[in-house]
């Protein structure tokens, strides 16, 4: 198993999505002020709305720019805590297309396409 996966959110329809059918999703939605932290995330970012890259892992690696710590089981999904901007978000099921368990922390490195 992968242990830094990657993904290219973008804007559609207002919204923050992804698509990624090697494991069968297409314009995945944020949600639950999950997409308020991509918009705090991709500050620094020309164009991120056209497309960023996310590159995440359960694992600390080089570069990493944001933590999110395990909070709790909702719904299918869990939350999530960011002590960088000091709020929750929900990510839905399809985190579990990437892990086999909501993993206890996820860290994110956020840049530009090239």
């Amino acid at each position: 198993m992968n242990s830094l996966f990657v993904i290219a959110p973008y804007k559609y329809e207002g919204m923050w999505v992804f698509d990624d059918p090697a494991v069968g999703l297409s314009r995945e939605p944020f949600i639950a002020e999950i997409d308020t932290m991509v918009d705090k995330i991709i500050a620094g970012i020309p164009n991120a709305d056209k497309g960023f890259r996310a590159i995440f892992s359960a694992a600390q690696f080089p570069g990493a720019d944001f933590k999110l710590e395990w909070c709790r089981e909702e719904s299918g999904g869990n939350w999530y805590y960011s002590d960088q901007f000091k709020m929750e978000g929900w990510l839905c099921p399809a985190l579990l297309k990437y892990f086999p368990s909501a993993p206890l922390e996820i860290y994110v490195k956020a840049e530009p396409q090239s």
